[in-house]
This record gives structure tokens, C-alpha cells and sequence, in this order.
């Protein structure tokens, strides 16, 4: 089999070509929606990297293949191209993300102040994460605003991701036995 190209010069004035080969400008929303989710998934490939509890990767694992085949879907624009992707988020997979920030919140103490993002490495890198993902939803939300329609799970999926990252950021600082840094009001005052 013979390697493939991998640039093609297609890019080199501005546009890109969505799934199906219509090509639209580097701004364009939708670009700018799977663009972050591709984004969001190579800053969740790092926080992998830097995690050694079990179950984070594996929901963070699977957390990664939804992102691809969402990011799949939103780089294909049905009204451009026959060409169908569907974004495989199922109500269970909604329920896989909700189960595990039930179960990791449950092993953390309350909450009862805002948390600043660092601790160690791997929390640092999951609140990176957090705020990636709900940068990729706003970004979904304004391709909707363009017209483009959006499967509602989608939009519940990525909402509940930046709260399991969340809790994934605390937990690594929790099981390791770091502090968390708690946001003084009156600190920078």
C-alpha cells in the first residue's frame, strides 16, 4: 500500500474542504466547532499522560473516541453533501459521563468555595481541558446560530463533559494528596 500525502495545498488560501469535499473558509463556524473538539481531544490525550488512575482513563478513553466521531459529524454540513456521519451520542453515553462524575464527586470532600485551577500537573491539565470543552460548546452553539442544525445530545453531552472534567481536576489533586487552591475573595484585592 502506498503511503498517503499528508498536505495537499488545498489550505493554502484560506479555505478547507468539509466531509463531502465542499470547502468553506478557515473562520467558518463549523470549522471553528470541530476544530476546538479536535482541540479539546489532543489537551484530554495530554491529561491521559498524566493521570495513572485506572478509571479516569478509561472513561477519558472513551470520552476520546465520542469527541472524534463528533467532531466527524460536525465537519459534515448536510445541506452541502449527501454524505451522512451521525454523531453516535446516545442517552448512554450521556449516562456513562453523568455515572462517573457521580461516582468520582462522591469520593470528594464538599465543595464550599471556587477552586483555582492547579494542585498538580494532571489537575492543572484537566481544568485545561474543562475550559477547552466549554469553549468547543460555545463554539457548537454559535454554528447553530448560523442555521446548522445540532443534535440536542451533542449540546447535553459536551455540557455534561466540562463537569466531569471538573471533578477529574479535583480528584487529581484529592487521591494524591495535594492541595486544591481555593480562590480567596480577598486575595489580589
Amino acid at each position: 500500500m502506498k503511503k498517503s500525502i499528508i498536505y495537499t495545498g488545498g489550505g493554502d488560501k484560506g479555505t478547507t474542504a468539509l466531509v463531502g469535499g465542499f470547502r468553506v473558509p478557515k473562520t467558518h463556524p463549523r470549522l471553528e466547532a470541530y476544530g476546538t473538539i479536535d482541540e479539546l481531544n489532543s489537551h484530554i490525550g495530554l491529561l491521559m499522560a498524566e493521570t495513572d488512575d485506572l478509571e479516569t482513563l478509561d472513561t477519558l478513553r472513551f470520552v476520546q473516541h465520542k469527541l472524534f466521531t463528533v467532531g466527524s459529524y460536525l465537519a459534515t454540513d448536510p445541506t452541502k453533501t449527501d454524505f451522512r456521519i451521525e454523531s453516535r451520542v446516545t442517552p448512554e453515553a450521556i449516562q456513562r459521563i453523568e455515572s462517573a462524575i457521580d461516582r468520582i464527586d462522591g469520593q470528594l470532600p464538599r465543595l464550599n468555595a471556587f477552586v483555582l485551577p492547579g494542585g498538580n500537573r494532571a489537575s492543572a491539565q484537566a481544568h485545561v481541558c474543562r475550559t477547552v470543552c466549554r469553549r468547543a460548546e460555545r463554539c457548537i452553539y454559535r454554528l447553530t446560530e448560523t442555521g446548522a442544525e445540532v443534535e440536542e445530545p451533542v449540546l447535553i453531552f459536551m455540557n455534561r463533559l466540562s463537569d466531569l472534567l471538573f471533578v477529574i481536576g479535583r480528584n487529581e489533586c484529592v487521591r494524591r494528596g495535594d492541595d486544591e487552591i481555593i480562590w480567596d475573595s480577598k486575595e489580589g484585592v
